[in-house]
């Protein structure tokens, strides 16, 4: 009866860590394909796993086995040297909807919702399995100042700390 209970217990845990946040819905008519390759890092909640990061990347290429490989480097700037973390990512329910599971630790995984997509695949606006984390990723290093702005009014109507947002140095990049 406890086992029974326990593995009850970790599916539910599981399945919360790869939930959507309230009142968000992954985009439809996801094309994995599209999405693969560099993303810069423009904005986000800070967190743990990324404090004190500048000129941050994201890079998604296809895995043999159809999964994504998942290639996080951000510029640790306390210790003037670079960090980078590898991850895989599934599909959540169909390739067709914008919400994977991502693993950076063995069988622990942990939503990616992106919850707004450029129709060109030029930005993307990403958060987890709560308001917590929060991530305004281009596919280029620096955006004009409406889209930012456009981001954090839409992070403040979703409920998110919009007032907590933090605009990432991506200075060392050039302009593209």
């Amino acid at each position: 009866m406890i086992k029974k209970l326990f593995l009850l217990l970790s599916l539910l845990w599981l399945t919360a860590c790869t939930g959507v946040p309230e009142g968000l819905t992954p985009v439809s008519n996801f094309e994995r394909d599209r999405y693969l390759g560099t993303w810069y890092e423009i904005a986000r909640l800070d967190n743990r796993f990324e404090e004190g990061m500048s000129q941050v990347t994201a890079n998604y290429s296809l895995n043999d086995d159809g999964s994504v490989r998942v290639l996080n480097r951000g510029f640790i700037d306390a210790e003037s040297r670079w960090g980078d973390a590898e991850g895989k990512a599934k599909f959540v329910e169909t390739p067709d909807i914008g919400h994977l599971k991502v693993s950076f630790f063995g069988p622990f995984y942990s939503s990616y919702v992106v919850f707004e997509l450029a129709d060109d695949y030029s930005y993307s606006f990403v958060t987890s399995r709560d308001k917590d984390y929060l991530w305004f990723l281009s596919r280029t290093p620096h955006v004009d100042e409406d889209l930012k702005q456009h981001f954090v009014a839409r992070a403040q109507a979703l409920g998110f700390a919009h007032n907590d947002i933090l605009f990432i140095d991506q200075s060392h990049h050039t302009q593209q």
